[in-house]
């Protein structure tokens, strides 16, 4: 669960629920599935950025697209740079 206050999956509406599926359609088939999948919702970085509809568009309609299988690097480069970044930034998730 977050400490981030959010909008639980059952209490999204019709906005939230538009911006959540718009950035997902960017994403490639292997990122679509959660690997920690919650029933609510709460365990997703997406739900982080609820009470922000189009914050939350913008931001992960992004990584979907940086994540093209069409662009040149494979899924282990972008996990190696995504890995890289997150060492430098002091980041644990």
């Amino acid at each position: 669960m977050t400490w981030i206050k959010t909008i639980a999956l059952d209490q999204f509406d019709e906005t939230l629920k538009s911006a959540m599926e718009q950035a997902r359609s960017f994403y490639p088939e292997e990122y679509q599935t959660p690997v920690f999948p919650s029933t609510d919702g709460s365990g997703s970085i997406m739900s982080t950025h609820t009470l922000i509809p189009d914050a939350l568009y913008h931001a992960f309609a992004t990584f979907g697209v940086l994540m093209s299988p069409d662009l040149p690097l494979s899924r282990a480069q972008h996990e190696m740079v995504a890995t890289m970044v997150s060492t430098i930034n002091h980041c644990y998730y």
